[in-house]
Formats: structure tokens, sequence, C-alpha cells
């Protein structure tokens, strides 16, 4: 049984843990199998056989709260961020440097932690739980990725698993339709040299909505819909080859994805809203995006469903719309928007708004 030690090093109070056993190679793909945190406050995973494992944690300050985290060898292939709850503020999975994984947990401000007490115990030769803390019975939410027992011939067991985990997206029920039907073009406003807004902190809108457009067209592909990205990267595309791009696919609508600054960069303008160009399938459209965006932005203002003659939706032979979702400048769209978390919410809320548009049509 592995036990947590005191590294003097860390003089923010960092726990240091380290398990040694055979390495697997730098720049396989992720130890890290599948994990879940229980409602009893046990944290379990699965890794490949003898693997290599680094765990930490450290003390919150006054960016970061408590953190937990575990380094596995191999790289992981999508970094991402899952909302907590209880006592959870978050748990991230990322590449803290080439060829590894980390799972982070980040706890929130009041928590009754005591990580002297904590050991990390091999059930076998690739699994592994700690207890971080206890809390009254249904006072926290299962969280999880994939199976950690050994095999599973259970289908119900591991959709439990995947529904635990998307009932953290509270909002998130994506209609279904007709798959490879629909063919929709989104369009990452901006990029290249031409960076867009830049908010607080540096925050680039070239950036922001190429992340969130890359996460709306996972989603929508998931769902059956035909998707093409007028850029997948940090290129220089002017307004006449991103209208080209839809109306020579002849795709069914055409969403550009933007993020807002005000004049003078005032932090105290928020807000998220929508344009069309003309017709009631833009307006229709306009509105079933701007409906669901609100829904993830609580506390941003409506800036509502708006008339608008930018050059790529007046120019498409489409229904098309122009999404501003949210203000880089403004002090609480900006600390949204930074978070991965937030974009993927604001990705699946566009995503629901488009599928229900198409439902209808």
């Amino acid at each position: 049984m592995p036990k947590f030690f005191f590294n003097k090093l860390f003089r923010c109070l960092s726990i240091f843990l380290l398990l040694n056993s055979s390495i697997s190679p730098a720049k396989s793909s992720s130890a890290l199998a599948a994990w879940i945190l229980n409602s009893n406050g046990i944290l379990e995973f699965r890794t490949k056989s003898n693997s290599k494992l680094k765990a930490y944690f450290q003390k919150g300050g006054n960016v970061f709260g408590d953190r937990f985290w575990i380094d596995f060898p191999g790289e992981l292939k999508t970094p991402r961020t899952i909302e907590g709850n209880g006592p959870i503020k978050e748990i991230r999975l990322g590449k803290p440097n080439k060829g590894k994984t980390r799972l982070v947990i980040e706890f929130s401000e009041s928590n009754n932690l005591k990580p002297l007490n904590w050991r990390l115990v091999a059930i076998d030769k690739n699994r592994w739980k700690i207890k971080l803390f206890s809390l009254p019975r249904k006072s926290f939410q299962t969280i999880g990725e994939g199976l950690v027992g050994k095999s599973s011939n259970n289908p119900k067991a591991n959709q439990k698993l995947i529904h635990s985990r998307r009932e953290n997206y509270k909002f998130l029920q994506l209609p279904d339709i007709k798959r490879n039907k629909f063919y929709v073009v989104i369009d990452p406003g901006h990029g290249g040299p031409d960076r867009g807004a830049i908010g607080i902190g540096g925050l680039r809108e070239t950036d922001v909505v190429l992340d969130v457009s890359k996460r709306v067209k996972k989603l929508l592909s998931e769902k059956g819909v035909m998707v093409k990205l007028t850029r997948n990267n940090e290129i220089d595309l002017d307004l006449p080859p991103r209208v080209s791009i839809a109306n020579k696919t002849d795709a069914d609508i055409f969403v550009s994805i933007h993020a807002n600054a005000s004049r003078g960069k005032r932090r105290d303008i928020n807000g998220l809203e929508t344009f069309y160009y003309s017709g009631w399938r833009g307006r229709l459209l306009a509105k079933k995006i701007q409906k669901q965006i609100l829904k993830v932005s609580p506390g941003s203002p409506d800036r509502g469903v708006r008339q608008g003659r930018y050059f790529v939706i007046k120019n498409t032979r489409m229904p098309a719309v122009l999404v501003e979702i949210g203000f880089l400048t403004g002090r609480l769209d900006a600390r949204r928007l930074e978070k991965s978390i937030h974009r993927e919410r604001i990705a699946y809320a566009i995503t629901k708004g488009i599928l229900e548009y198409l439902s209808r049509i």
C-alpha cells in the first residue's frame, strides 16, 4: 500500500506520491483507461498493467482551489473539462507535457479534506482506489468515464456510467433527426492574422470561436449531420470564400460563430445575441439558437434576435445566422468563455438549437 509523504521542496503544502513499477513507452496512448469518482468519495481508476503513476495534492490559493492530480504515462488524445458537483469544482483531463496524461480533481472552497490520511490502494495490477472525502448519502453525484472493473458483459452498466457523466450537463437533451439528410456549414469567425476581438487577459476571439465550432461539428456529426467547417485552424480566410464554401456545398443552413467586444472595453457590458438577414427560416434558426445559449449563460443579458447585414449571412443562399456568444471584454462573459467547460456548454447549446430547427423543417 503506497503512502503519501512530505516533500520539503513544495512550500505550497504539496503532498507527493510516487508509485514505482515498469513504465509504458512515453509516446504510447494514455495508460489511464477508465475512472470514476463515486458518491461515497472514493476515486477508482483502471490503467494499463504495471503502470508508473505520480500523484500530488496541492493546497489552494487565490486562483485555484485545493487540487489532487495523478500523472499517467502515455498521451491523452482529447483534453477535456467536466463540471463537478458538491465538493468537486471540476475535473480536468489534460496533457501536462508530451507523452503524459494528467487527471486533476479541483475541490470547491467548502471542503473538509484530510490528505494526510489518504491512502492509494492497489486493487490489482491495473486497478486502484483512494478515498478523498466523506459526505452524507446522496449529497454527491457520481462522475466517471468508462468501465473501471476488469470486464463487463452488462451493457446497461456502461450506459449508466455514460448517463452519470452526461447528467452534469443538465441542459443537455439533443433531439434526434434523420441521419445523413442535412448538411450544415459552421463558420468560426476571423482566423490567422485577423484575431478578432481581444478580451480580458488577452483572450482572443479567433481561439474561442474555433474551439466552440469544432465542438459543434463533433456533436452534429454524432447525430448524423454532415458538417463542414470553413476553417479548421488559424488561417487567414476572407469573407467571400466563407460564403462560397456554403453555397458550393448547397448546405441546408450556415452558422457563423463570433464573440463580442465593447467600445472602450467596458467590463460591465455582457450579453448574447443572434443575427439573421431575412426570411422566416433564418429568424426561426436564430431564435432556436438564441434560446439555447441563454440557458447555459445565466445572468448574461439577452440582447435578442436581430436582423443584420453581415456579409456572410447576407450573401449565403440558405438560412444563415451569426451568433455572438458573449463579450470577451465583459467581466461575466469573459470569465466564462475562458473556461473549457463553458465553451462546451455553448457548443451543446448551439447544437441543440440547430437540431431543433432541422427537426422542425
